[in-house]
């Protein structure tokens, strides 16, 4: 297989939901630090939680508008952790602990997606999510057609998939990785095992079709 999409699985708050993405494949686990979230956990509960993780399983951890005292926790708690902004933050707030990150975009039609990355030129990836009332995910779909045909960027693509509609949004947008939170849900904040498995499997089945129209 060539073509590998990375996957993260976002919004862990249990020991048993980090074994299963671990078990399925994940890439990359993400914590939410944004108290308002139904998915928010403490920098305590994200280091047990890490604690958990074989190597080359990235932790990441997801801020809104974050202080530097919020940052700091969360970083002395997890110190490998790669930092997702989600909230209004500027390049300079984003580079101020000097640690690899990724700046999340809400898409809506007329977004100019391209300045909005060339303000960011130290980010990691730019993910993309729907704009939708608040911060954070929204657990919803955004129009794909709003995206250029070739981001000069990694794109991680986010916002209302599953394992029903991945395969469609992979072949599409082309992402360097996904991200899933709702849609491996049985409740707000309780993964489900089984559906972190199918959201996994179908990826990788993605995967080897785009290898296979490339043959």
């Amino acid at each position: 297989m060539t073509h590998r999409t990375r996957i993260k699985v976002c919004g862990l708050r249990r020991e048993a939901d980090v074994a299963a993405a671990v078990e399925a494949g994940a890439d990359a686990i993400g914590f939410v630090f944004y108290a308002k979230s139904p998915r928010a956990v403490t920098p305590a509960d994200a280091a047990r939680l890490a604690r958990a993780l074989p190597p080359f399983v990235m932790p990441v951890g997801l801020f809104v508008n974050a202080s530097d005292a919020e940052l700091g926790a969360a970083l002395d708690a997890v110190p490998n952790m790669l930092l997702q902004f989600h909230g209004d933050e500027t390049a300079l707030q984003c580079e101020r602990v000097q640690r690899p990150y990724i700046r999340a975009a809400r898409m809506a039609p007329g977004f100019d997606l391209l300045n909005f990355a060339a303000s960011f030129p130290s980010a990691q990836a730019i993910l993309l999510d729907a704009h939708v009332e608040g911060y954070g995910g929204g657990g919803k779909v955004f129009d794909w057609s709003l995206l250029p045909p070739s981001a000069p960027f990694p794109v991680v693509l986010s916002g209302g998939l599953s394992a029903a509609n991945v395969a469609d949004g992979i072949a599409r947008v082309r992402p360097w990785a996904v991200d899933v939170s709702s849609g491996v849900e049985s409740s707000k904040g309780v993964k489900d095992p089984g559906l972190i498995h199918e959201f996994c499997a179908a990826v990788r089945r993605a995967d080897h079709e785009l290898d296979s129209t490339r043959s």
